[in-house]
């Protein structure tokens, strides 16, 4: 059985879910995590939803087979829309933490009324998310734009060296995509009728917010989901008496961070040291069939 000890799996699509697992170690200091990206079987978005529902329940299981997970984090929001409620049935006694665009709160913030939600396609056409939307009919005024690629190309982009200070904003693929969806999307700004919220319906946006930032300038709120879901999973963990404290019975040989991924171990270990500050050495490769 878990212990309060045992680590917490946190996996995404690709690496965007880092994003999430910066959250949850900054809320979470004496916790133990291991993140798995299933890169080899990305994007998520761009699949349909049967296929997305088999690799979270592999993953899932594997999870739980080898690594003894106390808790479950899905840090992708197409993951959350296609099996979270599946993962939950099969998994009851596991707790389970998803995503989804952050609409509520961003309602709780805009002052023009007028809402962006950016995100991929699996996720923004989903039932979940439809009946989100559903739910919040006449609340604001939404403007919903899926991003194909851009998850993707954020993917590779990490593959690259950061660009340098000064360089011109369409130097990079993610650039072009962010300026091609935003543009789509209408003016934004804090006047009445424009855009002042943009919500990040994807984990691997916010490693684009310079970019997005530069298109819809600084008025503009961006609202995304990582500190929610670390808050959360704390409160799930002290429910349940899992929640590791600092005199918790830790094994100093284990790493506090395990990275797996599908996919290559390459382009996981630069976006850990680029996004998390982490080395090398905390990743490999693993297969999840």
């Amino acid at each position: 059985m878990p212990q309060a000890s045992s680590p917490i799996g946190v996996f995404d699509s690709g690496v965007g879910g880092l994003s999430v697992l910066r959250a949850l170690l900054a809320a979470m200091p004496h916790e133990r995590f291991v993140y798995l990206a299933d890169s080899a079987h990305a994007p998520y978005g761009e699949r349909g939803d049967a296929y997305v529902a088999a690799r979270t329940h592999a993953i899932t299981q594997y999870l739980r087979e080898q690594h003894g997970i106390k808790a479950l984090v899905v840090a992708c929001n197409t993951a959350t829309a296609a099996a979270i409620h599946e993962v939950r049935n099969s998994h009851p006694t596991l707790p389970s933490v998803g995503l989804e665009p952050a609409v509520k709160p961003a309602l709780a913030v805009t002052r023009t009324g007028h809402v962006g939600v950016i995100g991929t396609r699996g996720t923004l056409t989903s039932a979940k998310f439809g009946k989100l939307m559903d739910s919040l009919a006449g609340k604001a005024h939404f403007v919903v734009q899926p991003c194909d690629g851009l998850a993707h190309a954020i993917e590779r982009s990490v593959a690259r060296p950061e660009p340098a200070p000064g360089a011109p904003a369409d130097a990079t693929e993610t650039a072009a995509l962010c300026e091609r969806y935003i543009r789509a999307m209408g003016d934004f700004g804090a006047a009445p009728g424009q855009i002042d919220t943009l919500v990040l319906g994807c984990t691997h946006y916010i490693f684009v917010a310079h970019e997005l930032r530069a298109l819809v300038g600084p008025q503009v709120q961006f609202i995304e989901t990582g500190e929610p879901v670390a808050r959360q999973t704390r409160r799930l963990l002290e429910t349940v008496n899992l929640l590791a404290g600092p005199d918790g019975d830790h094994d100093t040989q284990t790493p506090r961070t395990r990275l797996l991924t599908t996919g290559p171990v390459a382009m996981l270990a630069a976006a850990a040291q680029r996004w998390l500050g982490l080395t090398a050495e905390c990743c490999e490769s693993v297969s999840v069939p």
